[in-house]
């Protein structure tokens, strides 16, 4: 394959230069600000383009790595030139490959293409890609040929079903963006037990990046600790009292509750020979008095 580029930020950087490493044929890259096409090409050593009309000359597969809220407008303009045969791919998490519509009247194949991976720095995030996981959907004719363009790299890519990108979507913002949110709240928590805020983030870093990276490496049950896992009723019925007190940010308890709800079936795998039907009940007896 012969893949081009149309968008020039961090993703368009990083997926081109990640091919570009592992032996894919990039064409180079084409972006309404020159100066940032130009840039790209630098980087991955290939071509500005001027045009959309050459690039697609030049590609049989297209990477339109623009935001999210450009990608129609883009096609919009594709969808009128000649764009038979080409694999046009987008490289959003929460869009399908149904955003390229009356794809099959252009003889193209459309498809989304995206890496399960924080893309943060145009520059350097294509060194730890191959960590990643893909996920590919799309015109079912030539899927297999857009997974082997991926698997080639060495990354694992998982064919889905465009009905379940905003789930799957949903999958990874939580375990990307709404953790973020919960190491928040922790830190909200020791503010009111009287850190500083600079002091609670600095203490929860270590104890946040040492599970989170056991997690990662092991799994979720290997990485599990705490009071939960043990059965200690007595520690969390403590936990829940003291987040019904005034000055607690709202909703702390609620989120306690059933993140251990959570945590529960996690722990009865981990340790089947444990009953937890005591915890259980004080969980959810919590979730009556939060109604009254």
């Amino acid at each position: 394959m012969r893949a081009g580029f149309i968008g020039a930020g961090k993703v368009g950087f990083t997926l081109g230069r990640y091919f570009a490493e592992n032996n894919i044929t990039v064409t180079g890259y084409y972006s309404k600000n020159p100066e940032s096409s130009k840039a790209a090409a630098d980087f991955t050593d290939t071509r500005s383009y001027n045009t959309l009309e050459n690039i697609l000359e030049d590609s049989d597969t297209l990477f339109l790595t623009v935001p999210d809220g450009q990608i129609e407008k883009v096609w919009d303009y594709m969808k009128d030139l000649d764009i038979k045969n080409k694999n046009i791919c987008h490289c959003s998490g929460s869009m399908s490959s149904a955003t390229f519509f009356n794809a099959e009247k252009t003889g193209a194949r459309v498809y989304s293409v995206h890496p399960l991976y924080a893309i943060s720095d145009k520059w350097n995030s294509w060194k730890t890609l191959h960590k990643a996981y893909f996920t590919v959907e799309g015109t079912e004719s030539g899927i297999e040929a857009v997974k082997e363009l991926i698997s080639s790299c060495g990354n694992k890519v998982i064919v889905m079903n465009n009905e379940k990108k905003a789930l799957y979507h949903g999958a990874a913002v939580a375990a990307s963006n709404l953790v973020i949110g919960l190491l928040n709240l922790s830190s909200k928590l020791l503010v009111s037990c009287g850190f500083e805020k600079e002091d609670a983030e600095k203490a929860l870093s270590s104890l946040f990046a040492g599970n989170a990276l056991t997690a990662a490496e092991k799994g979720a049950a290997e990485a599990l600790t705490g009071p939960v896992e043990r059965n200690d009723i007595s520690t969390v019925e403590k936990h829940l009292h003291s987040l019904s007190q005034s000055g607690i940010p709202k909703n702390a308890k609620e989120i306690y509750r059933l993140l251990s709800m959570e945590l529960i079936e996690i722990a009865e795998e981990k340790h089947p020979d444990r009953n937890y039907y005591g915890l259980t009940e004080v969980l959810k007896n919590e979730e009556h008095s939060n109604d009254i």
